[in-house]
């Protein structure tokens, strides 16, 4: 039978109106748990320094019982995330912090997470009480009995729901779904949830494949897995926002796609690849563009190719660092650097595009297969050098 042992407060202390949220709070912040660590929640937080006191309240009812702890990972939040959690972990041997400076993304949150833990059993929910933690014990059970490798909190099954979203949002999020779905070969029902528990052996086994992009964790350790993984499914109602704002946007939008071309094409192509050539693709326009506007307004062919070739390469790279290299963007005085170096491995590239397709030119090979082989040479010095230096981890 599981026990806690608390130390006895002063009731006469929380009287006061004043004291009311503090005397919410004096059970779990005074408890001392001598119980082995079962469960360990980790919640991702960015700017979310609002709901942490309410999210521990409602965990220690909900886990009453139970060996657990939950780790906040926090991404370095402006609003002072990090030292909300850190006040109530002064005091609280339940609440543990882990702050992340430079490194944002949910997904990698989570990964350092479960890897700053030693719980056997993982639970991941959202730091934004959206989440409704009276199914979290459900999701638990599922797993530690091992009935499930994994046991997720869904919004599409007979007991769930979205709450309020709007006819749009609905609409969305189903077809991102059903995209989900056919892409990662599941049948799961919602593989979007940010809200699910799992065994530790479960996600030992899809670490080494994880793609950590982007928000939606559950469908990279879907797709991940070496082997296919017991699911059992929860129902639970989305709750409504009340503090701090939503993080969905376009680029949640560009990095679920980005995860679920990784986990399909990305076994035979790198991701990043084809996302550099696309940007070639572009800077190849502009190229043209630029060469037509300066031999119009009366410049030299060498002037205007002059022209074109420096407007093109600096295209490519600011395209690049927001884009291909989204998580290893350059910012301040780096962009100047990275800026010359990309110019520097341009100039090589382009050098071996003319090589290489000249030699193919004397041996005869058609002018196209040449010119294409030239290309594919230079595109791929390119990603390798500035993948290795101008974008370097």
């Amino acid at each position: 039978m599981r026990t806690n042992r608390a130390v006895p407060l002063d009731r006469t202390e929380a009287s006061s109106p004043d004291m009311h949220h503090e005397t919410a709070l004096a059970d779990p912040i005074v408890s001392v748990d001598t119980l082995p660590l079962e469960v360990a929640v980790v919640v991702p937080t960015l700017n979310e320094a609002a709901n942490v006191e309410r999210l521990v309240e409602k965990l220690t009812n909900v886990l009453a019982g139970r060996g657990w702890e939950v780790l906040f990972v926090d991404d370095n939040s402006p609003d002072g995330t990090s030292d909300v959690v850190r006040r109530i972990a002064r005091t609280s041997r339940h609440v543990r912090i882990v702050q992340r400076v430079g490194r944002r993304g949910l997904s990698s949150a989570v990964i350092e997470g479960v890897l700053a833990t030693a719980a056997p059993v993982i639970a991941v929910m959202d730091g934004d009480l959206q989440h409704s933690e009276d199914a979290l014990p459900r999701l638990i059970d599922a797993v530690a009995s091992n009935d499930a490798d994994i046991a997720v909190g869904t919004r599409y099954v007979d007991g769930g729901g979205v709450g309020e979203w709007s006819a749009l949002r609905v609409s969305m999020s189903q077809f991102a779904t059903k995209i989900g779905q056919i892409a990662l070969r599941t049948k799961v029902s919602d593989p979007m949830s940010g809200f699910f528990a799992m065994r530790r052996e479960a996600f030992d086994a899809a670490l080494p494949r994880l793609s950590a992009i982007g928000f939606k964790i559950l469908a990279d350790i879907l797709a991940s897995s070496p082997t296919p993984l017991r699911v059992a499914e929860i129902p639970y109602q989305f709750r409504t926002r009340e503090a701090g704002e939503s993080k969905i946007g376009a680029r949640v939008i560009a990095e679920y796609a980005e995860l679920l071309a990784e986990k399909t094409i990305g076994r035979f192509v790198p991701v990043r690849l084809l996302k550099f050539l696309m940007v070639g693709g572009l800077g190849v326009f502009v190229h043209l563009s630029v060469l037509w506007a300066l031999l119009t307004a009366g410049n030299s062919f060498m002037m205007a190719q002059t022209g074109a070739v420096v407007t093109a390469i600096a295209f490519n790279f600011f395209l690049n660092n927001s884009f291909t290299y989204a998580d290893r963007k350059l910012k301040g005085w780096a962009v100047l650097g990275g800026l010359a170096s990309f110019y520097a491995i341009s100039a090589v590239g382009a050098l071996a595009n003319i090589g290489i397709g000249t030699w193919l030119a004397g041996q005869n090979e058609r002018w196209w297969v040449a010119g294409v082989a030239g290309v594919l040479v230079g595109a791929i010095w390119n990603f390798a050098m500035s993948s290795a230096l101008t974008w370097r981890k």
